[in-house]
């Protein structure tokens, strides 16, 4: 029963992950965005807070609570004292 139990929890899990439309390395659409615009408006970066909230269309404060800490924790960017920037694994990931 176990293994039935396992089996229906991943596969509830991946469903909610999909329709979230959270890919395979945990990147939703704003991770995605913020990380393009970094790449691609500001040539990888450093770029502040400011600039990059107002260019994707969300609050600093929720870049910085919510986004950051997952995009950093994994690698995609770092936060260095000029602004964020994008990491050899971001412009891998996207291309």
């Amino acid at each position: 029963m176990r293994h039935y139990h396992n089996i229906i929890t991943r596969e509830v899990s991946e469903h909610s992950l999909r329709a979230l439309e959270v890919d395979d390395l945990g990147l939703d659409e704003m991770d995605k965005r913020i990380l393009r615009t970094i790449i691609e408006k500001y040539d990888g970066g450093p770029v502040g807070v400011s600039s990059l909230a107002v260019a994707v269309g969300e609050e600093p404060g929720t870049i910085e609570e919510v986004y950051e800490p997952f995009l950093i924790q994994e690698g995609f960017i770092k936060r260095t004292p000029r602004g964020r920037e994008a990491t050899t694994i971001a412009y891998n990931i996207l291309g």
